[in-house]
């Protein structure tokens, strides 16, 4: 099992839950309906990330930025190789 780390920009109270686009150099844009409110927009967030790789939640887990928009994400897989595919495509 490796652990991939993945920066994210999260964006809370957007009017849908969207994963995909590029903030800056390399990091995912992750729309979220939730309010950054009491860490609700970074579960969200992971939860999100973890549907939009097609893993379990379990499998991302949150490394650094717990109050920050800028966040930093482990994911967990058994297949790396596709996960930095899916990121990339994600990316655009």
């Amino acid at each position: 099992m490796e652990e991939l780390r993945i920066p994210i920009r999260v964006k809370p109270g957007s009017s849908r839950t969207k994963v995909g686009g590029r903030h800056g150099e390399r990091s995912l844009i992750v729309a979220v309906t939730a309010k950054a409110v009491d860490g609700a927009a970074t579960e969200a967030a992971l939860r999100a990330v973890a549907e939009a790789l097609g893993m379990p939640r379990r499998a991302v887990q949150l490394i650094t930025g717990a109050t920050s928009r800028d966040k930093v994400l482990g994911v967990s897989s058994e297949d790396p190789d596709t996960v930095r595919e899916l990121v990339r495509d994600l990316l655009g």
